[in-house]
């Protein structure tokens, strides 16, 4: 051949490469807190396939989910996630979902085909959204009575968590997590087969409870080995006003006041099926590797709020602390830096303008957030809300929460503080007060109605 021709056959490839639009694979967990990764530093919980993502991209250090409406918090993270509209925004617009473009119906616009499996949980149907949809999961699996408000000391504990006559994960003979692996893997081989880049929406129902595991899994988290967290309480003392009473059910899963054995136990279950859960992302992540296509695949880990586990009193997701409202993200892949660490506050939504721009897509004039590589000056304060009981705001190195229904206001230094058990709030009263009319002005932006 020619030098000549070969070179200019070298030129044309250089530009198809540089052209080739990347594959995004988003890895959702559901019900996980920042906190429960081993590459954040959480000293007992094994994650080493989530941590391959995070120590191969950059990580995300302070991302969050703005809020919800009701008590299944995962319905308001996932609407705003498919729409990009903020909090209140979403609340509003949500019964008309079936005529919005949604997130993957906007990069299958830019030429990708669209994969989803797992759970969904919003009201819309996947398969208008998606062009290949495996399995169409509920919000939660099955759940039994006998699972809640355990283990109680006077009594032997009437849960087994490896038992799959409980059905939850276990319903269809086969764990869900696995399952949907199975799924992914078989997908994974398809979308790799096609010229299309692909973009692969895999929401496993894990690590929400019921939290069933093998017991191999089981077996590494003895529950009287593990360690109470920093904020642990017997209970929450704005538990009534914040709408977040022992009778919600993520806080009926266990025993109020809660006791040391009871957070431990309810711990030790939820670092298994995250364990669990982390084995099912590791064969996914080999079967990306095996495809040839990992060099040319952003790989995005998140999940869609976080939860309390006995730190605060608390167990659920329904409150505006650290441990329940900031999101494990990390993104890695063409265009994202190993090993960097983005510590400015970001929202778990911001990945729709992110992977729309990285796909060379226009961007919606409706979406209203913002690609997580440009450190926006309009973004403002992080904001979130709760139904009509809770609002709360960080700005800098603060965090302020206000409960209307008290009203209650709370102020911690997040950076001498991350564990939120000092209120300084007394001692700063213009402080809390300069923070307070930020959050009002901030609420707003986010379509806040609430006068507080």
């Amino acid at each position: 051949m020619p030098t000549f021709l070969l070179l200019f056959l070298t030129f044309l490839s250089s530009i198809a490469a540089a052209e080739q639009k990347p594959n995004i694979l988003f890895i959702f967990a559901d019900d996980m807190t920042h906190e429960a990764v081993g590459a954040l530093g959480h000293p007992e919980v094994k994650t080493p396939n989530i941590d391959r993502i995070f120590q191969s991209g950059t990580t995300f250090t302070h991302a969050y989910n703005p809020g919800a409406w009701n008590g299944a918090v995962c319905i308001a993270s996932r609407t705003m996630l498919m729409t990009g509209r903020r909090l209140w925004y979403a609340h509003r617009e949500k019964a008309n979902l079936d005529e919005m473009t949604l997130w993957p119906q906007h990069l299958q616009k830019a030429g990708y085909q669209t994969y989803f499996t797992g759970k969904w949980h919003l009201k819309t149907n996947a398969r208008r959204a998606f062009q290949n949809v495996g399995h169409v999961r509920p919000g939660m699996p099955g759940d039994k009575p006998h699972g809640y408000n355990r283990p109680l000391a006077d009594r032997p504990d009437p849960w087994d968590p490896a038992d799959p006559q409980n059905g939850g994960f276990w319903a269809g003979g086969k764990h869900w997590s696995e399952v949907e692996a199975d799924t992914a893997v078989r997908f994974l081989k398809k979308a790799t087969k096609t010229p299309d880049p692909f973009f692969f929406y895999l929401a496993f129902n894990a690590p929400h409870d019921p939290r069933q595991a093998p017991q191999e899994y089981l077996d590494q988290y003895p529950a009287k080995h593990l360690t109470l967290p920093a904020n642990f309480l017997p209970a929450n003392p704005h538990r009534n006003i914040m709408r977040s009473p022992h009778i919600v059910r993520d806080e009926f899963l266990a025993p109020l006041p809660r006791t040391p054995e009871a957070v431990k136990t309810h711990r030790a279950e939820y670092f298994a099926l995250i364990t669990h859960l982390d084995a099912q992302i590791g064969r996914v992540l080999d079967a990306l590797e095996s495809s040839g296509q990992a060099d040319n695949t952003i790989v995005i880990f998140s999940a869609d709020h976080g939860l309390a586990m006995g730190s605060h009193g608390l167990l659920g997701k329904q409150n505006p602390y650290d441990h329940s409202i900031r999101v494990p993200l990390a993104i890695s892949g063409p265009g994202f830096s190993t090993g960097e660490k983005v510590t400015h506050g970001v929202y778990l939504q911001d990945l729709v303008p992110t992977t729309l721009q990285l796909a060379g897509a226009p961007l919606p004039e409706n979406v209203q957030f913002h690609d997580v590589r440009t450190a926006n000056p309009n973004r403002g304060p992080i904001y979130f809300g709760y139904r009509d009981s809770q609002r709360a705001l960080v700005h800098k190195n603060h965090k302020l929460i206000h409960y209307p229904r008290g009203p209650v206001t709370l102020l911690f230094d997040l950076q001498n503080d991350p564990h939120e058990t000092k209120n300084l709030a007394p001692k700063k009263p213009a402080l809390t007060k300069t923070l307070l009319t930020l959050l009002r002005q901030t609420a707003k932006a986010h379509g806040d109605q609430l006068e507080f």
